[in-house]
Parts: C-alpha cells; structure tokens; sequence
C-alpha cells in the first residue's frame, strides 16, 4: 500500500507541473463544452483534437486528452437538463429527471445535483482504480458471452420489474427498441434484415445517438407547445449562492442512494470490454428507482434520478481506462481512441506498461483525480450561465433547440438519412407519450440490443443451444436468477394481492 501511495505521490506531482495542470484546465473546459454540444460528445472531441497531442509529450499528450473526456463526462449533462437534448450517449438517464426538474423551475437544483454526483462517482472510481487495478481486470476477463448477456438481462428486468409503470407497455417499449437494435447488419451471419421500404439508409443501422435527440430533442419540444398551447415563455430558474448551498443539501439528502449505486456500478460496467458509460448509466438508472422507497417520483424531476447516471458515467469513464492500460483492451469507444494514441506515441498497452512506464501510467492517474477536482469547480462556475440560457423566452429556446437538434443529429452520422429518420422518432415519441407509452425502456433496448443479441447467439451456439449455459456458469448464474425474479416479481405481486384481498360478501 506504501509503494501505491509513494508512485500516486510522485502522478500527482507530474500532474500538477504547469504545462500539465494547464492541459488539464483547457481540456476540462473544452470538454464540458463538447459534451454539451448535441451530436459531439468525448468520441468526437477526443479525435478531433488528437492530432495536437503530437507537439507534447507522451504523458502531457494523454492527461490533456483523458481530461477532456473527463470534462465532456460533466458536460453531457447540460443540454440534457437545460435544453433536453442528451449532450451524448451517455447523458440520455440524465433527461428522465434533469428535464422535468429544469421545467419547474429547479435547474439549478439538477445541474448542481450533477456536478456532485459527477464528482463522487469519479473519485470512488478513482480510489478504486488506484487500490484494485490488476485484480479488476482479471474479473473484467472472466466475463465471456453468457455472463455479458445475464447483465444485459439484468437491466432489462430493472425497467419491467419497476412496478411504478405499466408493464405491458413497458414490454412493448423494450420490444419496439429491440427492433430498432436489430436493423442494419447482422453481426454474425453479415446478412441485411430489417431494412424497411428497402431504403439504403437503414443498412448501417439505426444510430442510438440519432434516435436519443429524435425522442428527448425533438419529441420533448413538440410536447412542450403541444401541452402548454403556446403560452409558455421562459422556465423560472434562478440561481444564488444560498440556493446553490440549499440545493447541494437537497441533492446530497435525496440524491445519496444513486450516488452511491452509479459510482460503483458504473465503474463495474465500465471495466467490462465494449459496455461503457451508457449501459451503466442507464442500469444505475434503474437500480437507483428500483431501490427507491418512492419509484413514481423518478421520471417527474427526481434529484436521485440525476444522480444515478451522472455518478455512473463519470465513474464508467474511469472503469474504461482499466482494460485499456493494463490489458490493452479499450472499454469504450473514446478509450479506443486513446489507445490508438498510446501506439502512435511508442507505448504499447498490457500488463507491463506498469513497470515499464511508471511515470507515464502514475502521471496518467494522478491527473484522473486533478481533472475531476478542476471538472466539478468549472462546472459549478458555469452553472449561472446555463440558468441565464433557461430564462430565455420559449419562442427563441424552441428554434434553438430545433436547429440543435438537426445539427447534432447530422453530426453524430453526416447522413441526411439519419436527419428525416430523427424527425420521425421525435414525432413518434411525441405520439407515444400521448398514449402513456414510457420512453426510456426503448431507449435502453437500442443501447443494450447490439450488446445483448450477438451475446446470446454466442453463447447458445457455444453450449449447442443449451440454455442452461446462463444458469450453471458461477458469474452468469446468480445474475440470470436475481434478473428473471424481478422481471417476474410484477405478476407475483398481482397474484399475491388478489389472494390477500378479501372476498366481497353477497348482499
């Protein structure tokens, strides 16, 4: 433990030497600004900005890049609370709740409530990161198709076993969303499906981001005039340093279940190869209501349902870093990314790296803890500036968010196919929250979809098509077990309240 502390002492002293902790400081606040920017995200941000890193050092080279992805993780938060379009992937949990909160007037509350958790989730992953690097990746590897598919499954039985919402609706959102997942390529057989009206657009398949503005962007615009009849103006937030004092309570008291639920499983998703933020976020997301003592609260402007997915992906992003510098695995598309430039720069990724590059891997971890301090307090000192861009009139927030929209959503694919097909989501989850359909079980099926099927066809044709492969494996079991009781736990709850319920006697 000694050493561990000798070699963070000497990363945090490489970290905060000027040109670094500068790197950091601009990367912090270019990615909170890319992560807010619809369509862009940390992916974008960080190989756009790649090719600068050639003038710097190998270890200055990563700290300014891990910094932005750090910043953009706070920074996807933002668009999905002020304007309701998800900053990225990762921040569309984020909107369930960040949303109806900045509608009521409480955006501070959402936005402070982010940071925080934002930060919590970062250091826990952090401390753990530092203390259980190699053990952690030993458990990521041990995680084949069947134990990939049993927490898939999981996350789906957190949104049907909820309870608070209508299941068989519920059911019937996870299943338009596991459509959406399967159009394109199949993974396995390479055979076209699912390509409707024979279009080509549809055969690279449907981009999550593309559908997530669709549904959240343009969907929450048409049901904010449609509901208000165009009489709303501007939503009342305002911010003072009492009420930000006020609100940080508030987020720490409501908000520390799902501080506490994202930060750990966030960073558990996030060390598992090609899961994420996303999933996790989205899973926190679930636990988080699911453990709740109020679940009909989350979806109406919870703090807790901001906290969850904000604690997640921050904690995720660190969790990424895991595979990727002691396995040479990236756990995330932007870590992909990293990792390429860690081959450009002559480092090669893997279990020695720790030995033979000691001062690149601690100065790379001492700057995860600098970043995510100078990521909180960047972020809190930009929240005024967001309140002001709420208390704009909803005639000119409603182009902004339009325009934004179509932007983000042609950036995400640079195909105007992906532009009319995201007009149509908006559309059709304008319509399905009409009908009391919910929106996010779908949402979570298109993420999970791509992760879930080829899993599962992996694992049947590795067993010969025995199922028992979920239930008799030492990780996939338990978890295939605890995910088909809660999906099955609304109809035991039906069952046992019409026995419990007392006969009507004749008159």
């Amino acid at each position: 433990m000694m050493d561990i502390l000798g070699l963070l002492g000497d990363g945090f002293w490489l970290a905060i030497q000027p040109v670094n902790l500068m790197l950091i400081i601009v990367g912090v606040t270019l990615g909170l600004f890319i992560g807010a920017m619809p369509g862009l995200g940390s992916v974008n941000g960080v190989a756009i900005l790649l090719p600068i890193t050639f003038l710097v050092p190998p270890a200055s080279a990563i700290i300014f890049l891990a910094a932005i992805y750090y910043g953009a993780m706070y920074g996807g938060a933002i668009s999905s609370i002020t304007l309701g379009i998800p900053g990225a992937s990762t921040a569309v949990a984020t909107t369930f709740d960040g949303r109806p909160l900045a509608l009521q007037g409480r955006a501070s509350l959402a936005l402070v409530t982010a940071a925080i958790a934002s930060f919590i989730g970062g250091t826990v992953a952090n401390v753990l990161f530092t203390a259980f690097a190699p053990p952690l990746a030993t458990v990521a590897l041990s995680f084949g198709p069947p134990e990939i598919f049993a927490l898939m499954l999981l996350a789906f039985a957190t949104f049907v076993g909820l309870g608070g919402d209508d299941i068989p609706k519920t059911i019937f959102s996870i299943c338009i969303g596991l459509v959406f997942a399967a159009v394109g390529y199949d993974e396995i057989s390479g055979a076209p499906r699912l390509v409707f009206f024979d279009i080509p657009g549809f055969l690279h398949g449907i981009n999550f981001l593309v559908l997530a503005i669709g549904v959240y962007g343009i969907g929450e615009m048409i049901w904010t005039i449609d509901s208000t009849r165009g009489k709303i103006t501007s939503t009342m937030a305002k911010m003072s340093f009492r009420g930000a004092l006020d609100d940080t309570k508030e987020g720490m008291r409501r908000g520390w279940k799902g501080m506490g639920i994202g930060s750990f499983l966030g960073f558990f998703v996030g060390i598992l190869p090609a899961a994420g933020a996303t999933p996790g976020s989205l899973m926190s997301y679930g636990v988080t209501k699911m453990l709740s003592r109020n679940p009909k609260e989350f979806g109406r402007g919870h703090p807790g349902g901001v906290a969850a997915p904000e604690a997640a992906n921050n904690s995720a992003s660190t969790g990424a870093m895991l595979p990727m510098l002691t396995l040479g695995i990236p756990g995330s598309p932007t870590t992909a990314i990293l990792l390429g430039g860690m081959v450009i720069w002559g480092l090669t990724p893997g279990p020695r790296l720790f030995t033979d590059q000691p001062e690149f891997v601690w100065g790379l971890i001492g700057s995860f803890y600098v970043s995510n301090f100078f990521a909180v307090v960047i972020n809190i000192a930009f929240i005024p500036l967001f309140i002001w861009m709420l208390r704009m009139p909803f005639t000119v927030l409603a182009p902004m968010i339009f325009v934004l929209s179509i932007v983000g959503g042609y950036a995400a694919t640079m195909d105007m196919h992906d532009v009319w097909l995201m007009l149509v989501f908006g559309f059709g989850a304008f319509f399905l929250r009409k009908l009391d359909y919910p929106l996010a079980p779908a949402v979570l099926a298109i993420v999970l979809g791509p992760i879930a099927e080829p899993t599962l066809r992996q694992s049947l044709l590795f067993s010969s098509g025995d199922p028992s492969i979920f239930f008799t494996r030492p990780i996939a079991g338990p978890i295939t077990i605890i995910a088909l009781i809660l999906i099955f736990l609304p109809l035991f709850k039906l069952i046992w309240d019409k026995t419990r319920r007392p006969k009507s006697k004749p008159a």
